[in-house]
Protein backbone atom coordinates (compact mmCIF):
# COMPACT_ATOMS: atom_id res chain seq x y z
CA UNK A 1 0.00 0.00 0.00
CA UNK A 2 0.92 3.05 -0.68
CA UNK A 3 0.67 5.58 2.69
CA UNK A 4 1.85 8.61 4.88
CA UNK A 5 1.93 8.73 8.32
CA UNK A 6 0.50 11.44 10.64
CA UNK A 7 2.00 10.83 14.63
CA UNK A 8 3.69 12.87 17.48
CA UNK A 9 4.38 11.11 20.21
CA UNK A 10 6.60 7.97 21.30
CA UNK A 11 3.05 6.25 21.48
CA UNK A 12 2.97 6.49 17.70
CA UNK A 13 6.58 4.98 17.20
CA UNK A 14 5.55 1.45 17.29
CA UNK A 15 3.44 1.56 14.02
CA UNK A 16 5.23 3.48 12.47
CA UNK A 17 8.39 1.56 13.22
CA UNK A 18 5.81 -1.57 11.74
CA UNK A 19 5.59 0.48 8.52
CA UNK A 20 9.01 0.65 7.94
CA UNK A 21 9.98 -2.82 7.99
CA UNK A 22 6.79 -3.89 5.89
CA UNK A 23 7.77 -4.58 2.61
CA UNK A 24 4.57 -4.52 1.27
CA UNK A 25 3.53 -0.80 2.04
CA UNK A 26 5.85 2.58 1.14
CA UNK A 27 5.37 5.77 3.10
CA UNK A 28 5.49 8.84 0.85
CA UNK A 29 6.18 11.22 3.68
CA UNK A 30 5.29 11.75 7.38
CA UNK A 31 3.19 14.55 9.17
CA UNK A 32 3.91 15.43 13.03
CA UNK A 33 3.64 18.44 15.50
CA UNK A 34 6.32 21.46 14.87
CA UNK A 35 8.85 21.52 17.49
CA UNK A 36 7.98 23.40 20.41
CA UNK A 37 9.70 24.90 23.49
CA UNK A 38 8.89 22.88 26.49
CA UNK A 39 9.64 23.24 30.57
CA UNK A 40 11.17 26.23 32.15
CA UNK A 41 14.24 26.51 30.20
CA UNK A 42 12.09 26.51 27.05
CA UNK A 43 14.06 24.09 25.32
CA UNK A 44 12.76 22.96 21.44
CA UNK A 45 11.56 19.81 21.53
CA UNK A 46 11.36 17.30 18.78
CA UNK A 47 8.65 15.17 18.33
CA UNK A 48 9.39 11.65 18.68
CA UNK A 49 8.10 10.85 15.03
CA UNK A 50 10.19 13.21 13.43
CA UNK A 51 13.21 11.80 14.81
CA UNK A 52 12.38 8.75 13.71
CA UNK A 53 11.15 9.38 10.17
CA UNK A 54 14.23 11.73 9.50
CA UNK A 55 16.42 8.60 10.71
CA UNK A 56 14.96 6.90 7.35
CA UNK A 57 15.42 9.67 5.09
CA UNK A 58 11.77 10.19 4.92
CA UNK A 59 10.00 13.59 4.12
CA UNK A 60 8.57 15.42 7.46
CA UNK A 61 5.87 18.56 7.80
CA UNK A 62 5.25 20.04 10.71
CA UNK A 63 2.72 22.12 9.68
CA UNK A 64 1.09 24.63 12.45
CA UNK A 65 -2.57 24.51 10.24
CA UNK A 66 -3.02 21.60 8.25
CA UNK A 67 -5.66 23.39 6.41
CA UNK A 68 -3.30 25.83 5.04
CA UNK A 69 -0.82 23.76 4.06
CA UNK A 70 -0.58 23.42 -0.04
CA UNK A 71 2.71 21.65 0.27
CA UNK A 72 1.34 18.73 2.14
CA UNK A 73 -2.26 18.79 -0.11
CA UNK A 74 -0.04 18.46 -3.16
CA UNK A 75 2.20 15.93 -1.66
CA UNK A 76 -0.29 13.89 -0.61
CA UNK A 77 -2.36 13.99 -3.91
CA UNK A 78 0.71 13.44 -6.38
CA UNK A 79 1.70 10.51 -3.52
CA UNK A 80 -1.72 8.63 -5.16
CA UNK A 81 -2.37 7.87 -1.81
CA UNK A 82 -4.00 4.46 -1.04
CA UNK A 83 -4.29 5.34 3.16
CA UNK A 84 -2.78 8.08 5.56
CA UNK A 85 -2.34 5.86 8.97
CA UNK A 86 -2.96 8.45 12.02
CA UNK A 87 -1.30 7.59 15.41
CA UNK A 88 -2.07 10.07 18.27
CA UNK A 89 -1.11 12.60 15.87
CA UNK A 90 -2.99 15.75 17.86
CA UNK A 91 -4.65 17.86 15.48
CA UNK A 92 -8.08 17.68 13.64
CA UNK A 93 -8.29 16.36 10.11
CA UNK A 94 -9.47 18.75 7.74
CA UNK A 95 -12.63 17.01 5.63
CA UNK A 96 -11.31 18.76 2.20
CA UNK A 97 -7.71 15.82 2.84
CA UNK A 98 -10.33 13.10 4.20
CA UNK A 99 -11.07 12.31 0.90
CA UNK A 100 -7.91 12.30 -0.91
CA UNK A 101 -6.37 8.82 -0.38
CA UNK A 102 -8.53 5.96 -1.73
CA UNK A 103 -9.27 4.11 1.50
CA UNK A 104 -9.41 7.37 3.55
CA UNK A 105 -7.17 8.44 7.55
CA UNK A 106 -7.15 5.30 9.05
CA UNK A 107 -6.34 6.10 12.99
CA UNK A 108 -5.35 3.69 16.02
CA UNK A 109 -7.28 4.91 18.97
CA UNK A 110 -6.17 3.70 22.50
CA UNK A 111 -9.92 2.94 23.37
CA UNK A 112 -13.07 0.52 23.29
CA UNK A 113 -14.83 3.15 20.99
CA UNK A 114 -17.37 4.65 21.41
CA UNK A 115 -16.10 4.89 24.99
CA UNK A 116 -13.46 6.93 25.76
CA UNK A 117 -13.45 9.38 22.34
CA UNK A 118 -11.08 12.26 22.64
CA UNK A 119 -6.69 13.62 23.36
CA UNK A 120 -6.24 11.38 26.49
CA UNK A 121 -8.31 7.90 26.41
CA UNK A 122 -5.35 6.10 28.59
CA UNK A 123 -5.36 8.66 31.77
CA UNK A 124 -9.02 9.07 31.60
CA UNK A 125 -9.51 5.23 31.47
CA UNK A 126 -7.62 4.72 34.55
CA UNK A 127 -8.75 7.42 36.27
CA UNK A 128 -11.80 6.08 35.92
CA UNK A 129 -10.96 2.99 37.58
CA UNK A 130 -11.99 1.09 34.18
CA UNK A 131 -10.41 -2.88 34.71
CA UNK A 132 -10.42 -2.94 30.90
CA UNK A 133 -9.60 -0.81 27.85
CA UNK A 134 -8.35 -1.74 24.07
CA UNK A 135 -7.47 -0.33 20.28
CA UNK A 136 -9.65 0.66 18.28
CA UNK A 137 -8.84 0.97 14.79
CA UNK A 138 -11.01 3.41 12.62
CA UNK A 139 -11.54 5.27 9.87
CA UNK A 140 -11.51 8.88 10.56
CA UNK A 141 -14.53 11.39 10.13
CA UNK A 142 -15.81 14.66 10.44
CA UNK A 143 -16.42 13.99 14.18
CA UNK A 144 -13.41 13.62 16.67
CA UNK A 145 -13.37 9.75 16.98
CA UNK A 146 -17.01 9.28 15.56
CA UNK A 147 -15.71 7.14 12.45
CA UNK A 148 -17.09 3.70 11.86
CA UNK A 149 -14.66 0.74 13.27
CA UNK A 150 -12.27 -2.05 11.30
CA UNK A 151 -11.00 -3.65 14.28
CA UNK A 152 -11.13 -3.50 18.06
CA UNK A 153 -9.81 -5.41 20.68
CA UNK A 154 -9.59 -5.34 24.33
CA UNK A 155 -6.53 -5.08 26.67
CA UNK A 156 -6.35 -5.27 30.84
CA UNK A 157 -5.87 -2.57 32.94
CA UNK A 158 -4.06 -4.60 35.80
CA UNK A 159 -3.74 -2.96 39.46
CA UNK A 160 -0.08 -1.89 38.92
CA UNK A 161 -0.14 0.04 35.67
CA UNK A 162 0.08 3.36 34.97
CA UNK A 163 -0.59 6.09 32.07
CA UNK A 164 2.97 5.35 31.14
CA UNK A 165 3.66 1.00 31.06
CA UNK A 166 -0.15 1.34 29.93
CA UNK A 167 0.31 3.63 26.75
CA UNK A 168 3.77 1.34 26.23
CA UNK A 169 1.26 -1.73 25.70
CA UNK A 170 -1.33 -0.40 23.80
CA UNK A 171 1.05 1.40 21.75
CA UNK A 172 2.67 -2.47 20.88
CA UNK A 173 -0.63 -3.73 19.95
CA UNK A 174 -2.04 -0.93 18.21
CA UNK A 175 1.02 -1.46 15.73
CA UNK A 176 -0.13 -5.44 14.74
CA UNK A 177 -3.60 -4.56 14.73
CA UNK A 178 -3.19 -1.35 12.37
CA UNK A 179 -1.16 -4.23 10.14
CA UNK A 180 -3.46 -6.54 10.23
CA UNK A 181 -6.37 -4.01 9.27
CA UNK A 182 -4.46 -2.85 6.09
CA UNK A 183 -3.29 -6.32 4.95
CA UNK A 184 -7.54 -7.10 5.34
CA UNK A 185 -8.23 -3.91 3.39
CA UNK A 186 -6.15 -4.63 0.57
CA UNK A 187 -7.72 -8.17 0.51
CA UNK A 188 -10.84 -5.91 0.18
CA UNK A 189 -11.82 -8.70 3.23
CA UNK A 190 -13.16 -5.59 6.13
CA UNK A 191 -15.47 -3.04 6.06
CA UNK A 192 -15.81 -0.87 8.79
CA UNK A 193 -18.79 -0.57 11.15
CA UNK A 194 -21.09 2.47 12.19
CA UNK A 195 -20.48 3.23 16.09
CA UNK A 196 -23.12 3.71 18.82
CA UNK A 197 -23.10 7.11 19.60
CA UNK A 198 -25.67 6.53 22.30
CA UNK A 199 -22.75 4.41 23.98
CA UNK A 200 -20.31 7.67 23.44
CA UNK A 201 -18.56 9.02 26.79
CA UNK A 202 -15.17 11.30 26.31
CA UNK A 203 -11.84 11.63 27.22
CA UNK A 204 -11.15 15.32 26.88
CA UNK A 205 -7.15 16.36 27.08
CA UNK A 206 -5.16 16.19 30.49
CA UNK A 207 -5.03 19.86 32.13
CA UNK A 208 -2.28 20.35 34.94
CA UNK A 209 -4.61 21.46 38.03
CA UNK A 210 -6.15 18.34 37.65
CA UNK A 211 -3.32 16.59 39.83
CA UNK A 212 -4.28 19.30 42.51
CA UNK A 213 -5.39 16.10 45.12
CA UNK A 214 -8.14 16.49 47.49
CA UNK A 215 -7.48 13.90 50.19
CA UNK A 216 -11.35 13.81 50.86
CA UNK A 217 -11.43 11.48 47.76
CA UNK A 218 -12.20 7.96 47.95
CA UNK A 219 -8.87 6.63 48.56
CA UNK A 220 -9.26 4.26 45.19
CA UNK A 221 -9.86 7.35 43.42
CA UNK A 222 -6.59 8.84 44.90
CA UNK A 223 -4.70 6.16 43.38
CA UNK A 224 -6.11 5.72 40.35
CA UNK A 225 -5.83 9.56 39.78
CA UNK A 226 -1.73 8.96 40.37
CA UNK A 227 -1.85 6.26 38.23
CA UNK A 228 -3.58 8.21 35.21
CA UNK A 229 -1.76 11.44 36.02
CA UNK A 230 1.76 10.25 35.30
CA UNK A 231 4.52 11.22 33.47
CA UNK A 232 2.56 14.63 33.33
CA UNK A 233 0.95 16.74 35.37
CA UNK A 234 1.59 14.17 37.81
CA UNK A 235 -0.80 13.86 41.08
CA UNK A 236 0.17 16.67 43.70
CA UNK A 237 -0.22 17.82 46.99
CA UNK A 238 2.29 20.12 49.55
CA UNK A 239 4.51 19.46 52.19
CA UNK A 240 5.03 22.27 54.78
CA UNK A 241 4.12 24.70 51.96
CA UNK A 242 6.52 23.24 49.14
CA UNK A 243 4.81 20.91 46.14
CA UNK A 244 5.47 17.51 46.74
CA UNK A 245 4.08 15.28 43.81
CA UNK A 246 2.96 11.29 44.34
CA UNK A 247 4.70 9.20 41.39
CA UNK A 248 3.68 5.57 43.15
CA UNK A 249 0.85 4.70 45.56
CA UNK A 250 -1.18 1.30 47.07
CA UNK A 251 -4.24 1.10 48.80
CA UNK A 252 -5.27 -0.31 52.39
CA UNK A 253 -9.20 0.11 52.69
CA UNK A 254 -10.67 0.54 56.11
CA UNK A 255 -11.32 3.44 58.84
CA UNK A 256 -8.04 5.58 59.23
CA UNK A 257 -8.79 7.01 62.58
CA UNK A 258 -7.53 10.31 61.10
CA UNK A 259 -8.51 13.48 59.28
CA UNK A 260 -7.82 13.24 55.73
CA UNK A 261 -4.52 14.40 54.57
CA UNK A 262 -2.69 13.16 57.87
CA UNK A 263 0.65 11.60 56.45
CA UNK A 264 1.41 9.11 58.66
CA UNK A 265 5.13 7.91 59.26
CA UNK A 266 5.19 4.11 60.48
CA UNK A 267 9.02 2.53 60.77
CA UNK A 268 10.15 2.74 57.13
CA UNK A 269 6.88 3.91 55.04
CA UNK A 270 4.53 6.51 54.95
CA UNK A 271 0.84 6.76 53.93
CA UNK A 272 -1.89 9.22 53.74
CA UNK A 273 -5.18 9.08 55.24
CA UNK A 274 -8.02 9.02 53.11
CA UNK A 275 -12.47 8.95 52.85
CA UNK A 276 -12.04 5.00 52.76
CA UNK A 277 -8.95 3.85 53.70
CA UNK A 278 -4.94 4.79 53.74
CA UNK A 279 -2.69 5.21 50.56
CA UNK A 280 0.51 4.17 51.09
CA UNK A 281 3.38 6.33 49.36
CA UNK A 282 6.07 4.13 47.27
CA UNK A 283 7.62 7.27 45.40
CA UNK A 284 7.55 10.96 45.64
CA UNK A 285 9.06 13.55 44.53
CA UNK A 286 9.50 16.85 46.67
CA UNK A 287 9.87 20.39 45.08
CA UNK A 288 13.78 20.58 44.14
CA UNK A 289 14.37 17.63 44.89
CA UNK A 290 15.02 14.22 42.61
CA UNK A 291 12.48 11.38 42.87
CA UNK A 292 12.52 9.06 46.23
CA UNK A 293 11.53 5.62 47.33
CA UNK A 294 8.80 6.12 50.32
CA UNK A 295 11.25 4.97 52.94
CA UNK A 296 14.14 6.73 52.30
CA UNK A 297 11.80 9.82 51.90
CA UNK A 298 10.42 8.62 55.43
CA UNK A 299 13.30 8.45 56.98
CA UNK A 300 14.51 11.93 56.27
CA UNK A 301 11.10 13.32 57.59
CA UNK A 302 11.59 14.46 61.08
CA UNK A 303 8.04 15.43 61.96
CA UNK A 304 5.02 12.51 62.43
CA UNK A 305 1.03 13.37 61.63
CA UNK A 306 1.97 16.26 58.81
CA UNK A 307 -1.44 17.35 57.65
CA UNK A 308 -0.53 17.14 53.68
CA UNK A 309 -2.20 20.36 51.90
CA UNK A 310 -3.45 22.09 48.30
CA UNK A 311 -1.39 24.34 46.51
CA UNK A 312 -3.29 25.10 44.04
CA UNK A 313 -0.64 25.79 41.24
CA UNK A 314 1.67 23.26 39.74
CA UNK A 315 5.16 23.93 39.69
Amino acid sequence: MRLAFMGTPDFALPTLESLLEAKEHKLSCVVTQPDKPRGRGRILSVPPVKVLAKTHGLPVFQPEKLKANEELFRKMISSDLDAVVVVAYGKMIPDEMLGIPRYGFINVHASLLPEFRGASPINRAIMSGATKTGITIMKIEHDMDAGPVYLQEEFPIRQDDDAVSLSHSLSLLGARMLQKTLSLIAADALQPVPQDDSKATYAPIIHREEGNIDWNKDVEDVHNMVRGLLPWPCAYTSLNNRMLKILKTSVTRGSTGFNPGTLIKERSSLKVACSGGFLTLHRLQLEGKNPMDGPAFACGLKQNRLVLGQTGEHP
